[in-house]
């Protein structure tokens, strides 16, 4: 329980490797599993924090396959969602079993580091809705379920993934969403006395939801008809000049 699901997927390959390789009239092993990304660290020699369950396995292996020159071991990936009966059979066991472990349990490294960083991350989506600590201005963005969503860093973070190919467009899109963009909404705060409305002449103060849903100098077609990143990623890119330092 105080363990990593990759460092679990290393323990039941050594497991089973260790118990077919015992056999000296077994030539050839086929490993099954639902992690192959755990099964490829299995063969690679930089220094990581796994080295201590993948020394073992490597070391078991070597001699294996040095034992003879016709043993091979084969590795086949089986993800669970192909419902494959005898991974769903062990999968079941191993969920109901009541044993527990001999030894004392211990808390392993990538364990307490991944523990950690669930910790600050949930702090952060927590803190995240207090308009003191993002902004009053943040635009909030949905999901298809219509939920908000919530700060993340994983897999290039919240809105990165969808604006990485272009600076210019990852630079509107955070001006955008911020609303520190060069627009009469940000800039009253400074120059209360400069010109506030909007060059179509439809609004008297130049406002983040007048650009993007009213004002005529943009393309109306492409107006986001929801409150996803992707609706709006869509204007911005069908409207270069939305929420632009050249426009504004």
């Amino acid at each position: 329980m105080n363990i990593t699901s990759v460092e679990a997927e290393l323990m039941a390959i050594h497991s089973s490797l260790i118990s077919a390789m015992e056999y000296q009239d077994v030539h050839e092993i086929i490993v099954i599993t639902d992690s192959i990304t755990a099964a490829k660290k299995i063969f690679k020699s930089h220094i990581n924090p796994l080295q201590t369950s993948i020394i073992p396995i490597a070391t078991g292996v070597k001699e294996f396959l040095v034992r003879d020159n016709c043993n091979c071991i084969h590795f086949w990936y089986c993800p669970s969602k192909a419902e494959w009966p005898r991974h769903k059979i062990v999968n079941t066991q191993v969920k109901e079993a009541d044993d527990f472990p001999i030894l004392p349990s211990k808390i392993s490294f990538l364990f307490s580091r991944k523990k950690k960083c669930n910790d600050i991350l949930k702090e952060w989506q927590d803190t995240f809705p207090n308009n003191r600590k993002r902004g009053q201005l943040f635009l909030d963005f949905e999901d298809d379920k219509g939920k908000v969503l919530k700060p993340t860093y994983t897999n290039g973070g919240l809105w990165l993934p969808f604006v990485e190919s272009s600076n210019s467009l990852c630079a509107r899109f955070t001006c955008m969403t911020t609303r520190h963009a060069p627009i009469s909404e940000y800039r009253q705060r400074f120059s209360p006395n400069s010109m506030l409305s909007c060059l179509c002449g439809q609004a008297d103060i130049q406002d983040h939801k007048h650009i993007v849903m009213q004002c005529s100098l943009y393309n109306q077609d492409t107006r986001p008809r929801d409150i996803t990143i992707g609706s709006f990623v869509h204007f911005l890119m069908q409207n270069p000049t939305a929420f632009s330092f050249d426009n504004g």
